[in-house]
């Protein structure tokens, strides 16, 4: 088949077309002239020519769309903004909502495609505060949002599943907090976290601990889409999330792994969301992006688990453990020089 990947120079993006070409489809990567190629660069280097093409445009760029897509059967929309802050956050809804309405208008127009899997987030189902486990049939309140990245995913998703309703062979995959080896982006917020923690920039827990969130590692979400593009049934959504834990837990099985002390003291969200301001206004001087903002801290104060049944039972998808995950990510990033332990 020949298969498109929108995003494909971002962290999750670069991993799929990997995958793809290992199963030996072919793969036209959009990217942006800006775009850093760097998760890319072996598999250009490496790859037989006509397997993989880059095809150079953007999800804002809909007459680009129309030229990348011609003869694939297969789209990928992975590309998204992802960032609990902006100082414009109107950027959230032209990338993440128009970009999605770019792709499917583009789909229409093109009469190859046979599949979309359209990558979403957690946190466009909202939040599951209270203490149970969503599955996929939540669908968000609308009430509030912690980010304008979740108001953005939320809105999507709806116009995602009214595009299945209306015909469109779309599937819908909802990632939980991805880490794992590769980029350390704001998609990789725990490796962001774990930097932070062991560079002593973070020597206590964030809260009480009462925070919930799904982990799953990247190349599990990465073998989930593959699976949703083979076995997924088209309208259906699918959770690509792992073991739910808080941060507290993540920062005494880090503590474990190393055999380094864990944290003995617990930091207020309100010192961390103080923290938080005082970052945005330096960031707004600098034009670089805080490590933490207030709308991070608002996610902490919610709960975010969910569970993949439906994924394991449909797609035979196989999560692993948070424990067996970190101990393939702390000596990643003590190979690169961001930890030490």
């Amino acid at each position: 088949m020949k298969v498109l990947v929108t995003g494909a120079s971002g962290y999750l993006g670069g991993k799929i077309c990997h995958a793809l070409l290992a199963q030996g489809h072919t793969v036209r990567a959009l990217v942006r002239r800006t775009s850093n190629l760097d998760s890319l660069l072996s598999v250009i280097n490496k790859a037989e020519e006509g397997s993989l093409d880059l095809a150079y445009g953007d999800i804002t760029d809909y007459k680009s769309l129309l030229f990348a897509f011609s003869d694939c059967q297969i789209i990928f929309h992975v590309a998204a903004l992802v960032e609990p802050w902006l100082p414009d956050p109107s950027k959230f809804i032209s990338v993440n909502v128009d970009g999605l309405k770019n792709v499917l208008k583009a789909v229409k127009e093109t009469k190859s495609v046979e599949k979309i899997i359209y990558t979403s987030s957690f946190f466009a189902l909202g939040c599951t505060d209270g203490g149970y486990i969503a599955n996929e049939t939540q669908v968000h309140h609308d009430k509030y949002f912690c980010t304008e990245y979740e108001k953005s995913k939320a809105i999507a998703d709806k116009i995602a599943m009214q595009a299945a309703l209306d015909g469109l062979p779309i599937v819908v995959v909802y990632p939980g907090v991805i880490y794992g080896p590769g980029k350390v982006t704001a998609g990789n917020v725990m490796a962001k976290m774990l930097i932070e923690r062991f560079s002593g920039r973070l020597p206590g827990y964030i809260g009480n601990g009462n925070d919930k969130f799904s982990f799953t590692h990247v190349e599990d979400v990465v073998c989930g889409h593959i699976a949703a593009m083979h076995k997924g049934r088209a309208g259906e959504r699918y959770l690509l999330t792992g073991e739910n834990a808080s941060f507290k837990h993540l920062f005494d099985a880090a503590a474990v792994i190393t055999r380094t002390r864990k944290p003995w003291f617990h930091i207020p969200l309100w010192v961390v969301e103080a923290y938080g301001w005082v970052s945005v206004f330096i960031s707004r001087i600098t034009g670089k992006l805080p490590v933490i903002s207030p709308p991070s801290v608002t996610v902490l104060r919610h709960q975010w688990a969910y569970s993949c049944e439906k994924a394991k039972v449909e797609l035979g998808y196989i999560p692993r453990s948070l424990s067996e995950g970190l101990g393939e990510v702390l000596p990643w990033l003590k190979s690169l020089g961001l930890i030490k332990y």
